[in-house]
This record gives C-alpha cells, structure tokens and sequence, in this order.
C-alpha cells in the first residue's frame, strides 16, 4: 500500500487536536484510512486524501482546487472524493476537508459489522 507518510502525519496531528473522538488508523483503500468514532472520515492514498463528506455539499466541494471524483463502477460515487496535494496545500484549504469529513462524521452511519 503506498501512501505519503508526511500526509499521513499531517491527518494524525491535526486529528489529535480534537477533543472527544476516537481515532483508529486501518489500512484500506488501497491507503491508510482514518476512522472517527467507528466510521471512515478520511484517508490518505498515495499523494491524495480521500474524503467522505456530506453528498449536499457536492456541488460546492466539485470546485475546490484539486478535486476529483470518486468513480466506482463508472459512476461517480456522491459523499466521497479525492483531492490532490495542491488543494490542500494551503493550510486554509487542508482545514478545509478536514472539518467538512469531521462534520459529516458526527451524522454519518457506521457500516454495518461482518
């Protein structure tokens, strides 16, 4: 599995700032994901994030710097994107992504357990 280990680091520290959650790194998605409370926030694949999102936001996150839809059996998958390095660069914009996966992480459901 191949992921920027200084991406990865990035997540983790700014993670660590939020009080009352609960953070488990899993390797999947062909990365390292970050679980809050249980469920998927956001996750780190190759030099890209991938964020899991409020689908209401679709149309305002499609045009952020560096964004790129999930694409899942030739259909792009709503609530869930990549975003290149230069839309998260900035510290703004890496600020960002963050809260809007946190947010949507507080009302998302977990999957279901096998």
């Amino acid at each position: 599995m191949a992921y920027n280990d200084e991406l990865v680091n990035r997540v983790r520290e700014r993670l660590s700032m939020e009080e009352n959650i609960e953070v488990e790194e899993k390797k999947m998605f062909s990365g390292l994901s970050f679980l809050v409370n249980g469920k998927m926030c956001i996750s780190i694949s190759h030099n890209n994030l991938m964020c899991r999102y409020n689908a209401e936001l679709e149309n305002e996150v499609a045009e952020r710097k560096g964004f790129l839809p999930m694409i899942m059996k030739g259909k792009q998958l709503k609530g869930y994107c990549y975003v290149e390095p230069i839309g998260f660069q900035k510290p703004d914009d890496f600020e960002y992504w963050i809260k809007i996966c946190l947010d949507y992480n507080a009302i998302a459901k977990a999957a279901k357990k096998k």
